[in-house]
C-alpha cells in the first residue's frame, strides 16, 4: 500500500510539472500593419506654424464670440459629462494602480468540525476507528501580495493610465467641436440678419415698383396683369421675410441650448461684413499640426493602452507568484488564543498558480487582446487620413470661396444697376414690366447668394481651425 501511494505522489508531481512546463510557453505578439507615411506638406505649404495652435480668444476677433464661447464652455452639458468620464477613469486607473501593491485584512476566524476516518490513511493519528475534534481560532492580519514578476500588473495599470488619457482627450474634442459650433452658429445668424436686411430693402424696392405700376395702369399705360405679377413678387418676398425670421428664432435658440441656457437674445456684432476674416495661410507641416488633433491624439492613446492589453494578455499564460504573510493570535479555544505571548503567531506563505485548465480561455482573451489591437490601430490610421483629408479640402475651399465671393460682389454690382437701368426704361416705355420683375428677382437671389458665400467663407475658416486641433488649451 506503501508503495502504491507513493507511485501515485510521483506520478502526481510529474503531471504537474509538465503541465506547469506547458502553461509556461512563450506567446509571440503578431506583427501589426506598417502605416503610410504622410506627405510633406499641405498644398505645397511647408511654414512650420500653424493657426491650430491660436487660442481661441486670439483667433476670434469678436468679443460677443468671444463672451459667448467663454459661456458654452462653462455651462455646455456635454463638456459636463465629458469631464465625469474622465473622473471614472481616473478611479479606474487608481484601481488597477492599487493592484500592484499588497492587501491587508482583518481576519477573525472560527473553525469546528470532526475529522473521520477515511480509506486510505485513517485520521491525522492514524487511528481509522477514532473520530476527532478539531477547533480553531485566530484573530489577527493577513496580508496578500502578488508578485509582478512578468510585469502583468504594470501592463494593466499603463493600459488604465492610457485610457484614462484617452478620456482627458476625449475632453479636448468636446472642447474643440463645441468651440467650432459656437461659433458657427454665431456667423449664421449674423449672415442670416444680413439676409433679412436684404430681403427687406427688396420689399421696399418692390413696394415702391407696385406703386408705380398702379400709376401707371391709371395712366392707361399698364395693364391688370402687369399690378397682379408685381404684388405676387411682392407676397413672395413678404413670405420670404417671414421664414428667414423664423430660422434666426430658431438658430438663436439652439445656439441658448448649446450655452446651456434657455432661449433669450443673443448679443452680437451689427454686420457681418464688419468682421475680419479670422484666417491666416500658415498651416504647418502635417506631423506637426495631426499631432495636435484632439481626436487623432485620443486614437493614440487607445493604441498603446490596447498594446499593453495585448502584453498583459500575453503573460496570462505564466505562472503568479504570491505571499500572504499573516500574524495574529491563535489556539483551540478563544480565551486561550487571547493569552500572551503564548496564542502569538506570525507566518507566511507562498503559492505559484499555472493556468493548466485554463488554457483555452486564456487563449481565447488574448486573441481578442489582439484583435482589439488591431482596431486601435486601424482607427489611429482612418483618424490621420480624415484628417489630412479634411485639412486639404478646407483650405482648396476657402480659396475657391475667395474667388466666388469676388465674382459674385460684382455679379451684384452688375444686376444693381441694371434694377435702376429697368426702372429708367420702363418710365419712358422703353422696358416691359416683366423685364423690371425679372431685374428685381436676379438682384435679391444675387445679394442672397453673395451672402451665403461670405457665410460659407467664415464656416470653412472655422471648419479649417478645428480640423487643425485649434479651440482646446
Amino acid at each position: 500500500m506503501f508503495l502504491r501511494n507513493k507511485s501515485y505522489t510521483r506520478l502526481a508531481i510529474i503531471t504537474c510539472a509538465l503541465a506547469l512546463v506547458y502553461s509556461c510557453k512563450s506567446i509571440e505578439v503578431p506583427t501589426l500593419p506598417v502605416m503610410e507615411p504622410l506627405p510633406e506638406a499641405f498644398l505645397d505649404i511647408t511654414d512650420s506654424s500653424s493657426i491650430g495652435d491660436i487660442s481661441w480668444e486670439a483667433f476670434f476677433n469678436d468679443p460677443n464670440l468671444v463672451r459667448l464661447i467663454d459661456e458654452g464652455l462653462e455651462k455646455n452639458l456635454d463638456l459636463r459629462t465629458a469631464l465625469e468620464r474622465i473622473e471614472i477613469a481616473r478611479t479606474q486607473f487608481r484601481i488597477s494602480k492599487g493592484a500592484i501593491y499588497p492587501t491587508m485584512d482583518g481576519i477573525v476566524r472560527y473553525r469546528s468540525g470532526d475529522i473521520r476516518p477515511n480509506l486510505l490513511g485513517g485520521t491525522i493519528n492514524g487511528d481509522r476507528n477514532v473520530v476527532n475534534r478539531l477547533e480553531n481560532n485566530f484573530i489577527g492580519f493577513q496580508s496578500t501580495w502578488e508578485i509582478d514578476v512578468w510585469g502583468k500588473l504594470r501592463d494593466r495599470k499603463e493600459a488604465s493610465f492610457e485610457e484614462f488619457l484617452a478620456t482627458e482627450k476625449g475632453r479636448h474634442l468636446v472642447v474643440t467641436n463645441l468651440v467650432a459650433e459656437i461659433s458657427k452658429l454665431y456667423y449664421e445668424l449674423l449672415g442670416m440678419d444680413i439676409e433679412l436686411e436684404t430681403i427687406e430693402r427688396n420689399i421696399e424696392f418692390q413696394e415702391m415698383a407696385l406703386e408705380l405700376i398702379k400709376i401707371q395702369k391709371m395712366a392707361g399705360r399698364a395693364t391688370e396683369l402687369a399690378v397682379q405679377q408685381f404684388s405676387a413678387q411682392l407676397l413672395s418676398t413678404k413670405s420670404l421675410a417671414i421664414e428667414k425670421q423664423q430660422e434666426i428664432l430658431e438658430t438663436e435658440n439652439y445656439l441658448n441650448f448649446i450655452l446651456g441656457r434657455f432661449p433669450q437674445p443673443i448679443a452680437r456684432a451689427s454686420s457681418l461684413l464688419e468682421i475680419k476674416l479670422p484666417y491666416a495661410m500658415d498651416v504647418g507641416l502635417p506631423s506637426d499640426m495631426l499631432l495636435r488633433r484632439p481626436d487623432i491624439q485620443q486614437a493614440e492613446h487607445e493604441l498603446r493602452a490596447a498594446n499593453f492589453n495585448v502584453e498583459a494578455a500575453r503573460k496570462e499564460f505564466l505562472p503568479s507568484f504570491s505571499f500572504t504573510p499573516y500574524v495574529g493570535l491563535n489556539d483551540r479555544s478563544l480565551p486561550a488564543a487571547l493569552k500572551m505571548p503564548g496564542g502569538l503567531t506570525i507566518g507566511l506563505l507562498g503559492g505559484l498558480t499555472a493556468p493548466i485548465f485554463a488554457q483555452n480561455k486564456i487563449q481565447a482573451g488574448f486573441d481578442r487582446a489582439v484583435s482589439s489591437n488591431k482596431i486601435a490601430l486601424y482607427n489611429y490610421q482612418q483618424r490621420i487620413l480624415d484628417g489630412y483629408q479634411e485639412v486639404m479640402n478646407k483650405l482648396q475651399r476657402i480659396e475657391n470661396l475667395r474667388t466666388v465671393y469676388s465674382l459674385r460682389d460684382e455679379e451684384t454690382a452688375v444686376l444693381l444697376n441694371a434694377v435702376s437701368t429697368s426702372n429708367e426704361l420702363f418710365r419712358g416705355g422703353y422696358a416691359t414690366y416683366l423685364e423690371v420683375i425679372t431685374a428685381q428677382s436676379r438682384v435679391l437671389e444675387a445679394e442672397l447668394s453673395k451672402t451665403n458665400t461670405r457665410i460659407e467663407m467664415f464656416l470653412t475658416v472655422v471648419d479649417l481651425y478645428r480640423a487643425l486641433g485649434g479651440g482646446w488649451k
